[in-house]
């Protein structure tokens, strides 16, 4: 595949220096993009006889280097941040919720159900069903869907999703021939049998299993796979690193300019109060040059400047009908439109999902390239942009891997990630899906669009994506 990539270079129209280029003026083409889209006439996407499902309001703890302010934590209490937070800015009583949903990824085995864990710490009633889902950096996105699917189905009003991801403290378990020693001994009945087993531990059982940091079936580090698909599209290192300082500039003056209205201030326990994210932090490409390949060395592309880093973090979104909403006395923000899961090669093509996933969600929306105002993407790694937006530029690559006629083609610029992304503002695993989708809502309510699209690749192959649509002012 790699050798058969290089033909997508050809039909291509992303040159080298563009980060460069759009870095310095995304923020500016605001009241141009404005101008745009107000002077478009689009329909809704509701249909008769389907409920409109609405984003009332999205939260987050503010997402922090793993290791830094939140390390004396557990995953719950995060979550129960998040979930107060949300409790606290929309005022729903705590017994109107009809469900809870949370996605995380590495659990924490104590809470291993951690949206019940946290929904009870943050005061909802015990009445309120609660469960916790995974789907690797799509996680919060499958419990924003499940939300909205029980919602579509009538089964529920009123659901609380979000994710947490908590990397300042995983679990490292013993080896597994300790754990099988340990087990043993349980079941022991006699001194001797006891004595037998204890003598039959070596120095190798004390060797500790720490997070698989490879996909179970093909053994690889996402970070080596990121490398491996920026060489097949003919990523350089300049692109990214050029990507990376553009999410970092984005989000900086994002965050400057109080646009991050979803973080939440909070009080850390025996700690100050965290009310900013810290890992944005915008360098300059001299310094980004200077450092090492950080999966294939000596010669790879992908380092710790151009890929996403260890999070710690919440969120949580309240998601109602539109009738329900109304009724309460809300103003939503957004309907929660069509959305696609898909799933491809794990090993040449793990981190496509963006590619494969925007064009069935368009198609099942009806809408086209050119009708969206609003591009949410999670970046992984800068690598790993560049290349969707490469494949999905490339007519090639739509008919070989795709069975499509044609490319779908690659998102403006202007109108994709303008507040930084998972590059900067971090990636928490499991909450990242909702920060997505929160952020799409809030930018088609500052741009005055009317459609975004959130899309989102993730570990074994899969993606996400789904539209939304601003609620009318």
């Amino acid at each position: 595949m790699a050798s058969m990539l290089l033909n997508v270079m050809r039909s291509c129209s992303v040159g080298p220096s563009w980060g460069v280029r759009f870095g310095a003026r995304s923020l500016s083409t605001t009241a141009q993009l404005q101008a745009q889209v107000q002077t478009k006439s689009k329909k809704t996407l509701a249909r008769p006889g389907v409920k409109n499902v609405v984003l009332v309001e999205g939260v987050r703890t503010p997402f922090l280097l793993s290791g830094t302010t939140y390390a004396d934590l557990m995953p719950h209490d995060l979550a129960r941040a998040a979930l107060q937070g949300l409790l606290h800015r929309t005022s729903i009583p705590k017994d109107a919720v009809d469900y809870i949903v949370y996605g995380t990824v590495i659990q924490e085995v104590k809470t291993s159900n951690v949206a019940r864990e946290a929904a009870l710490g943050a005061g909802f009633s015990d009445k309120i069903p609660a469960h916790t889902v995974t789907m690797a950096c799509i996680s919060s996105n499958q419990a924003m869907t499940t939300a909205v699917g029980l919602i579509a189905a009538g089964q529920c009003d009123i659901v609380v999703a979000g994710g947490v991801e908590f990397m300042s403290d995983v679990p490292i378990r013993h080896s597994r021939k300790m754990r099988k020693t340990m087990l043993s001994l349980n079941k022991a009945k006699t001194l001797g049998q006891r004595l037998s087993l204890l003598g039959s531990i070596r120095l190798a059982h004390f060797s500790p299993e720490l997070p698989a940091v490879a996909e179970f079936s093909t053994a690889e580090t996402m970070g080596h796979s990121a490398d491996r698909l920026a060489a097949a599209f003919g990523v350089s290192r300049v692109e990214q690193d050029e990507f990376a300082l553009r999410s970092h500039t984005l989000a900086k003056k994002a965050q400057d300019a109080g646009l991050l209205q979803d973080v939440l201030s909070f009080k850390v326990p025996g700690r100050d109060i965290v009310s900013k994210d810290n890992g944005i932090r915008p360098s300059s490409m001299e310094q980004m040059a200077k450092l090492k390949p950080a999966f294939v060395k000596p010669h790879g592309t992908v380092t710790a400047a151009n890929s996403s880093f260890l999070t710690d973090g919440a969120s949580a979104v309240l998601i109602m009908s539109e009738e329900k909403a109304l009724a309460m006395g809300y103003k939503p923000k957004a309907y929660l439109r069509d959305f696609v899961y898909v799933s491809q090669d794990p090993k040449d093509q793990l981190l496509l999902g963006p590619t494969y996933s925007t064009p069935k969600v368009l198609e099942r929306a009806g809408l086209s390239l050119s009708d969206i105002d609003v591009f949410e993407c999670h970046e992984a790694f800068a690598g790993q942009i560049m290349a969707n937006l490469k494949a999905m530029d490339s007519d090639w690559f739509a008919q070989t891997y795709m069975g499509r006629k044609s490319k779908i083609g690659a998102p403006p610029m202007e109108k994709f990630n303008l507040w930084g992304g998972s590059l900067s503002l971090g990636h928490p695993f499991g909450a990242t899906g909702c920060r997505l989708v929160t952020t799409t809502a809030h930018r088609l309510q500052k741009e005055g669009g009317q459609y975004g699209v959130v899309a989102a690749c993730a570990a074994g192959g899969q993606g996400h994506a789904m539209v939304i649509e601003a609620y009318p002012k």
